[in-house]
């Protein structure tokens, strides 16, 4: 006996490319040296390769490209942080450079995924620079006008950055990924910003 149904079902679905190769380009960027390309066989037969042996350091010198910027380089760093728990480390990578425009640009990831409200990793990263800045300038003495040191809101004016971890088990606070909750994170970011800094 043979089953034949009385209609067949298609789905079709539309890749629209820009989207598509916008992502790509972002993971590339997070991935230093990886190689990705992408090739559109449909008539208009586009296709680009994406490569940033610079990293995230490379995007961020892309999200500044037209703004002022305030120093040459993108301070960068990457190190590995030991969990307490001893299970595998999680990898901190961080590029910043601040620019002459008011508005803060800061893109967080973990394992690749764009945390588009932040997180634990975000939250390490502005304590860090906030302490780092006022211990700096205590000890050189820039704060003879500032009585009680610097505050986030003070340093965050024109700052571009891009933190991503690579975490082996991290919790989040939906299934959209958009916050990064796991609590450790915050303590290993900030640990090596102050260090790296």
């Amino acid at each position: 006996m043979t089953f034949k149904p009385d209609h067949e079902i298609f789905t079709v679905m539309e890749i629209q490319y820009d989207i598509l190769a916008s992502r790509l380009r972002e993971l590339a960027f997070l991935n230093a040296g990886f190689v990705i390309t992408l090739t559109d066989e449909r008539a208009e037969g586009r296709s680009e390769t994406f490569e940033y042996q610079g990293g995230i350091s490379e995007f961020v010198e892309l999200l500044n490209k037209t703004k002022e910027p305030v120093h040459d380089k993108v301070v960068t760093f990457v190190a590995e942080q030991a969990q307490e728990d001893g299970g595998a480390a999680v990898i901190v990578e961080v590029a910043l450079q601040w620019n002459s425009t008011y508005a803060e640009q800061i893109f967080c990831y973990t394992n690749n995924i764009h945390n588009k409200d932040g997180g634990t990793h975000l939250t390490g990263f502005r304590a860090a620079l906030t302490r780092v800045f006022n211990t700096y300038g205590q000890a050189q003495n820039l704060f003879k006008e500032v009585k009680s040191g610097l505050t986030g809101e003070d340093i965050r004016e024109g700052r571009t950055g891009v933190v991503s971890v690579k975490h082996p088990d991290p919790s989040f606070d939906s299934q959209t990924k958009s916050k990064l909750v796991s609590s450790e994170v915050k303590g290993m970011v900030e640990n090596v910003m102050v260090d790296k800094l």
